[in-house]
């Protein structure tokens, strides 16, 4: 099993290098640890269930599964943790909006139900220079979690520091994203305040949070589900 979550381990490190990030793929589910403990003291090494490229959503644990908060997304959300166990975080890397549509059509197939299920995706579609075509997947996806949740949360995306296009188009969308999330009954985390002009929060590349930025995003998100009923 230690060779196992080594292989994953050395697979998302070279992930973490490459600029781009792969498509999305399924496999099985595996619990690792925080790795935090690597370098830092000040991360306590708390068990975080997440996906992989290489796992399928099929099998997240059922018990009390209407009670569980579902938090799915990007690599954005890697390192995201929410306090309470009741709470189910997926990170899917290089996932798209299609890429999270397919992983809740296999938990929707199953019938499976979440009292809140919080969304982070878009960086990756933004890439494509398709706005339209993102927007009408960003809708899907959200279409579907409805029909899962009573509550549907978008989490809106950083301000990366990279070309000045991407970070205009992310700008747009976000802007966008605003706008579109209270006019369908969607509650929307204004991460691009929390993070703008302070470059800190985010690693070397640009796009994925520090560790400080990961608590930052964790403590958005942990607020919002504590707030919606």
């Amino acid at each position: 099993m230690a060779a196992v979550f080594l292989d994953i381990e050395k697979a998302y490190d070279t992930m973490w290098r490459e600029a781009e990030l792969l498509p999305v793929q399924q496999g099985k589910w595996v619990t690792v640890r925080d790795r935090s403990s690597r370098g830092s003291k000040k991360h306590s090494s708390v068990p975080i269930t997440i996906t992989n490229r290489f796992a399928p959503l099929s099998e997240t644990p059922t018990e009390n599964s209407v009670d569980c908060a579902l938090v799915i997304g990007d690599s954005i959300t890697r390192n995201v943790k929410i306090g309470t166990p009741a709470n189910i975080v997926t990170c899917l890397p290089g996932a798209r909006a299609p890429d999270i549509k397919a992983n809740l059509k296999v938990l929707g197939n199953a019938n499976r139900k979440f009292s809140k299920i919080v969304i982070h995706v878009g960086t990756n579609d933004v890439r494509l220079r398709q706005s339209e075509i993102t927007k009408i997947n960003i809708k899907e996806v959200f279409e579907l979690a409805s029909t899962m949740s009573g509550t549907v949360i978008c989490s809106g995306p950083l301000p990366v520091r990279r070309s000045d296009e991407i970070v205009s188009r992310l700008s747009s969308f976000n802007g966008w994203l605003s706008m579109w999330c209270p006019q369908n009954n969607i509650e929307f985390i204004d991460n691009w305040k929390s993070f703008w002009g302070k470059p800190d929060l985010l690693k070397r590349d640009g796009i994925h949070p520090s560790w400080d930025g990961a608590a930052l995003l964790s403590s958005n998100l942990a607020h919002s589900l504590r707030d919606k009923t």
